[in-house]
């Protein structure tokens, strides 16, 4: 290898970086302007790597390529399929079906991330494995996505990770968390000997204007002299000052692709399209040989062994599509395509960039690529290739139902609602009469709904384009299925029980059966109270089942199942991997959805912080996403929030945002929202005539509104506001018939519910033994603020009844629940009581330490030891926004106005515990 000259210290890091990662692993990205270096020195790792016994694996990103789902991946893993057999059967199945090798089940990013970092940590118990990437911002979004979580957790493995990229070039690769080396340009006395030792014979005025342009660039420094080697004429005087290095280095190349043979040139387009570097799409040694020209002219080189050819630089193969036409661009892809017989995808891809005009079965073949991808776990790639496909569809159905379908992965998986009018407005100009047809109506129903709240025009669109359909009962029918998806969140929203009606006869209508989470969903959430109970056993198992579960879209939508039913807790885990996805890249509109319904567990579980906290990440992609409707369900937790703490000027103007928005669109779910949070103010301050007024109208006293799922949450709610509002006729009625339609068996916090609101209605002969038992239900201390309540009016009744010392054992214990979460003005109605009761007890001041909740406590030593709030969030999986909330709330809790005094602060405080979100790593 030719010495690299003025790299002695990048060398010395490189090598140091290559002995540490193959012993314990570790990850390092080189960062720098192009031809500064960085392949060379990435040459020298393989070296270096090569001399301890470390097995190298190598990947490029290719422009041509970055389409090409899983392309990266599977250019990197193909040297260690032999070590497959190793790995589980699930990360082994994972795998073959992202690298194309087999078929299997759909696997999500998360697992086939977590399938490639098995398959190198079984490959490295061999030897040391050094992976190198370069290019790294050309590497296809999935395969950059994996590669970003890999390398973030390859601490005690003998793997090491080295890839680079251009600065400026971000590309799909997630870089939190791993260190980044910049390669700085040549010193002038470096480049000054790198020119001397390999132009020796430039004239001293010559080189100090290379030196001045080139600006320690040693590509530029190399390629310049070539330049003017071919222009004898044009003197260093003739050469502009203001020159752009990359204008210069770009003319260059093509300058030298223009001077090689056109057979030369030929194949040398072949590789350049095909961008996998694979030798083998060449035909045997002739074509091989036809490069040589390219390889004396030091564009290329050529592995025999391994059967590769690597590009001496991106730009060169820029400069050769630049200096191709279309007419041979397009005849070498269908050349590509003959070659790539045997991969479907490839060779999909390539048909359609031969296209002249449209071609309905290149489109057809481009689809399935789409649908393939999609069931990979690659929707994005999957919207691309159905647009592609939409573009070279004839004018018609075909082409409007690919735009429509197009649009509703972009809406109801990425999040891309803003292209959805877009692309409606392309697929009606396509199919003026059917506009998509039902692709088009579940696209424009779901954009209707989530970015206006147009409850009632999302519901006729998806109800006509249903009963429209020659097979409505298809319940093989994706489309048909996805449509029904959409029509039930259309009706939850609307919150009246007349959009359910044709949803129901929809899900009847469909044969053999319908698909069993719809079934199980049609029923927990439409209408829980009178509809869930059959299907609780095959609600259980789905949930059970989320374990192996890897499409985000079904986890939530199990989770969704659950949510009225107080099953989310069992679904945090799954959640939580949705979440992540999303982080990743991944599917954003599942990811929001989790993040709330981890909050609404958060909330009845009485983790208020970390609700705030889930929140804040929530709203934030509703806000990037544009999903308006979506960010209500996050404003009403924290509004519940809020209004438990006693913030009402912050939970009015929530409230009250919520009507101004929910009316006028009759959202009833949201104006349902607003009633609960305005029946717990009006309960906060004792104000039960109020609160009558809100809870009923959600349901009425004595009844459960058909297809009103927030009933539920209202039940002992209803029946305090009544019974302490001069109507115990109706608080025993509404007892009466929750406890007889059999509420309390459909889950633990429901039975809590339940025998509360008996307890609360019954006369005061029967109270005591029923809020007993009501305290023995199993589990209560599981829904602190359930309890705390309970516990406060049962301290009333025994105060109002003449038992004051048992009062008291009850209030002190309401009292401490109500501290614990923070909840002001419920503390204030307990101290009041106690007061009552003949005990007046002094709130003792917090320490801080006491005021800081796990997850506060945490993040105030790690910003104490120095991490910034971006650092900070990776370790903890929140974003870094989310990171600057709860240092806003921190900072006054322990008197402190700045980082640096976190860390006085914090030293006399004991440990916290562990914060419930998921660990780092």
């Amino acid at each position: 290898m030719r010495q690299l000259i003025g790299r002695d210290r990048d060398i010395e890091m490189i090598r140091s970086f290559v002995d540490d990662a193959t012993a314990r692993g570790g990850a390092l990205l080189l960062s720098g302007d192009a031809g500064v270096g960085k392949t060379a020195l990435l040459a020298v790792a393989a070296s270096h790597g090569t001399a301890i016994g470390a097995r190298i694996v190598h990947a490029t990103g290719a422009q041509f390529e970055a389409n090409l789902s899983f392309a990266g991946l599977h250019q990197l893993l193909y040297p260690l399929l032999d070590h497959l057999s190793g790995l589980d059967e699930l990360p082994r199945a994972a795998l073959n079906s992202a690298l194309g090798l087999a078929g299997g089940p759909p696997a999500d990013r998360l697992l086939v991330s977590c399938a490639t970092l098995a398959l190198l940590a079984h490959a490295a118990g061999t030897a040391p494995v050094l992976v190198i990437v370069d290019d790294l911002p050309w590497l296809d979004q999935v395969s950059a996505t994996v590669l970003g979580f890999v390398a973030r957790r390859l601490a005690g493995h003998r793997v090491g990770f080295l890839a680079c990229s251009r600065t400026g070039e971000e590309g799909f690769f997630d870089r939190s968390g791993i260190r980044t080396y910049d390669i700085e340009p040549l010193s002038d006395a470096a480049s000054a000997a790198l020119l001397a030792s390999r132009y020796p014979e430039l004239t001293p005025r010559a080189r100090q204007r290379l030196l001045t342009d080139a600006q320690g660039n040693p590509l530029a420094l190399l390629e310049l002299p070539v330049a003017l080697a071919r222009a004898p004429q044009i003197s260093p005087s003739t050469l502009p000052s203001t020159l752009p290095l990359t204008r210069r280095l770009q003319a260059v190349f093509a300058d030298r692709v223009r001077d090689l043979p056109e057979w030369t040139f030929r194949v040398l387009l072949l590789a350049v399209l095909d961008g996998s570097g694979d030798l083998r799409i060449l035909r045997a040694h002739t074509e091989v040989d036809d490069l040589a020209p390219a390889e004396r002219a030091h564009l290329l080189s050529i592995d025999r062994a391994t059967a590769r050819l690597t590009f001496r630089h991106p730009l060169i193969r820029s400069a050769v599509f630049d200096m191709s036409n279309a007419a041979e661009r397009r005849q070498a892809h269908a050349v590509l395509a003959e070659r790539r017989e045997d991969e479907p995808p490839r060779r999909a891809w390539h048909l359609a960039e031969a296209c002249e005009g449209p071609n309905e079965q290149v489109a057809a073949l481009l689809q399935d690529v789409a649908h393939t991808n999609l069931f990979r776990g690659d929707s994005v790639g999957a919207i691309t290739e159905l647009l592609h496909a939409a573009d070279l569809s004839p004018a018609g159905t075909d082409r409007s139902r690919r735009l429509a379908e197009a649009a509703y992965l972009g809406a109801i998986v990425t999040g891309d609602l803003r292209d959805v009018p877009t692309l409606m407005d392309a697929a009606r100009r396509a199919d003026p009469q059917h506009g998509g047809a039902l692709a088009g109506a579940v696209a424009g129903a779901y954009h209707l709904l989530n970015e206006n709240g147009d409850v009632d025009s999302a519901h006729r669109l998806l109800t006509g384009a249903i009963q429209a359909l020659p097979e409505p009962g298809d319940a093989h029918d994706k489309t048909l299925v996805e449509a029904l998806y959409t029509l039930l969140m259309v009706a939850f929203f609307g919150g009246r029980a007349e959009l359910w009606t044709p949803f129901h006869e929809a899900v009847d209508r469909l044969r053999p059966q319908p698909p069993q989470l719809l079934a199980i969903l049609s029923r927990t959430f439409s209408d829980p109270a009178h509809l869930a109970r059959p299907v609780l056993d095959r609600l259980d198992a789905a949930i059970a089942r989320l374990g192996n579960e890897t499409s985000p879209a079904r986890i939530v939508r199990t989770a969704i199942a659950g949510s009225y039913l107080d099953r989310i807790g069992d679904c945090r885990e799954p959640l939580w991997r949705a979440v992540r996805h999303g982080r990743e890249g991944g599917a954003v509109t599942s990811s929001i959805e989790a993040l709330f319904l981890l909050s609404n567990d958060a909330y009845f579980a009485g983790r208020w912080d970390e609700l705030l906290a889930l929140t804040e990440e929530g709203l934030a992609l509703c806000e990037t996403h544009n999903y308006r409707l979506l960010r209500w369900i996050g404003l009403f937790l924290r509004a519940m929030v809020a209004t438990a703490r006693g913030e009402e000027d912050s939970s009015r103007a929530l409230t009250d945002q919520m009507v101004r928005w929910a009316a006028p669109r009759r959202v009833g779910a949201v104006t349902g929202y607003v009633s609960h949070v305005r029946t717990m103010t009006a309960l906060s301050r004792g104000d039960f005539d109020d609160a009558y007024r809100q809870a009923s109208a959600v349901s009425p006293a004595g009844q459960l509104a058909t297809h009103a799922p927030e009933a539920l949450w209202l039940i002992m709610e209803l029946v305090e506001a009544a019974a302490r509002s001069g109507r115990p006729a109706d608080a025993r009625a509404h007892a009466t018939a929750v406890r007889e339609a059999g509420i309390a068996e459909l889950s633990p916090r429901l039975a809590l519910g339940v025998a509360g609101a008996v307890a609360m209605a019954a006369p005061d002969e029967e109270h005591r033994e029923l809020f007993e038992r009501a305290l023995r239900t199993p589990d209560a201390d599981q829904w602190p603020f359930d309890l705390a309540r309970i516990r406060l009016t049962f301290g009333e009744r025994l105060r109002r009844t003449g038992s004051p010392a048992v009062a008291r054992e009850h209030l002190r214990a309401a009292l401490d629940g109500f501290e614990q979460l923070g909840a002001r003005p419920w503390m204030t109605r307990a101290e009041n009581e106690l007061r009552a009761a003949g005990l007046h007890r002094d709130r003792a001041k917090p320490r801080p330490a006491e005021t800081l909740t796990p997850q506060q406590h945490q993040i105030a030593l790690l910003a104490a030891s120095g991490l910034s709030n971006k650092q900070i969030g990776e370790r903890l999986f929140l974003s870094p926004r989310t990171v600057g909330y709860h240092l806003h709330q921190i900072f006054p809790k322990l008197g402190v106005t700045s980082r640096a005094a976190l860390r006085d602060a914090l030293t006399d405080l004991p440990t916290a515990g562990d914060s419930d979100l998921p660990p780092s790593g």
